[in-house]
């Protein structure tokens, strides 16, 4: 029911997954009257009274609207009739919402908001958090690189996918004193066999695709995606812009044309769309809320390898062997 769109993106979406993932079934949870007429043999409409809307507060979303198609979806999760959610709602919401329902993992103190971002080898580099925590401890870190290797290792079949720190300089000196911290324990869980982590990383680093995953607060990782999101746009823009000017600029444009028409293809944030909130006793992924029918059907591809390869249960098993690392030390007296 969520996202700019709704149902009428959400259900081709689901159509073509169906059509395509022959071993897949859905359940579509929404208002009856919006998605009741979906037929699928391997689909199963269960309805909901209530939706989370875009700016509703998370008071009204977590306590209020206890019968919303988000809360139900996860519930789905939580009672095990489904192995993951995706959803392109309100985004604090389900956050919130997945957090109390499905409650967090042994080890993991805050969830983390994982997604791609193109980078120039023609892949993507996994950064998180991408913003469910402004802020940050040193330890909340090496909990999110641990779990960013657990994704990565599903998705792309990385047994031990490299880890960078966004820092201002890839110096050890460099950053503020969590940062700093941050590093030491990534060091010490590389040296222990937890982590491949690589070292510090710069912001451009993220789009050169120097390191498989690239941890981060919040912050900083949500700022990160809006600006990757904005290059194909700016690249599109700037197409749609030279064809409409004079006749010399129209023909310069027609020579660049397939190398841009190229370029802003690979760097098309909808081929990466599908965020894991990882860290939860559940899989819940979240789709961009202007995902057409091309980037939700992504998402829910995403969700769909994470479940068939067993995701919670690797990040459960990194978790586990990291245990001695990701408990924050006791302060001195």
């Amino acid at each position: 029911m969520g996202g700019d769109h709704g149902p009428k993106v959400t259900l081709a979406a689901c159509r073509q997954f169906l059509d395509q993932q022959s071993d897949a079934s859905l359940i579509l949870v929404g208002l009856a009257d919006q998605i009741g007429s979906f037929s699928h043999p391997r689909a199963t409409i269960v309805t909901a009274t209530e939706v989370v809307t875009m700016d509703d507060p998370l008071e009204i979303a977590l306590r209020r609207k206890k019968d919303s198609s988000m809360r139900v979806a996860i519930e789905q999760v939580k009672e095990g009739k489904a192995q993951a959610a995706v959803s392109a709602g309100n985004t604090g919401a389900l956050m919130a919402i997945s957090r109390y329902v499905l409650k967090t993992l042994d080890g993991i103190e805050r969830p983390a908001i994982a997604g791609q971002i193109p980078n120039a080898t023609g892949g993507a580099t996994t950064v998180l958090d991408l913003g469910a925590n402004v802020d940050c401890t040193a330890e909340h870190l090496l909990q999110f690189a641990v779990m960013g290797s657990a994704l990565v290792s599903v998705l792309k079949n990385i047994e031990t996918p490299s880890v960078g720190l966004l820092n201002i300089g890839e110096e050890v000196i460099k950053g503020n004193e969590v940062i700093k911290k941050a590093g030491e324990l990534l060091r010490s869980a590389a040296k222990s066999g937890d982590l491949n982590f690589v070292g510090n990383v710069e912001g451009n680093d993220i789009f050169k695709g120097v390191a498989d995953i690239v941890v981060c607060d919040g912050f900083v990782g949500n700022v990160a995606l809006k600006t990757s999101e904005g290059l194909a746009s700016m690249i599109g823009g700037f197409l749609k812009a030279e064809f409409s000017r004079n006749i010399f600029t129209k023909m310069a444009a027609i020579g660049a044309y397939s190398v841009l028409t190229a370029l802003k293809n690979r760097v098309d944030h909808r081929r990466y769309n599908g965020a894991a909130l990882l860290g939860l006793r559940g899989l819940v992924f979240k789709s961009h809320g202007s995902a057409d029918v091309f980037a939700f059907h992504n998402a829910l591809d995403r969700a769909y390898d994470a479940a068939r390869f067993n995701l919670l249960d690797r990040v459960r098993v990194r978790i586990a062997h990291a245990a001695p690392l990701l408990v924050p030390a006791e302060p001195v007296v």
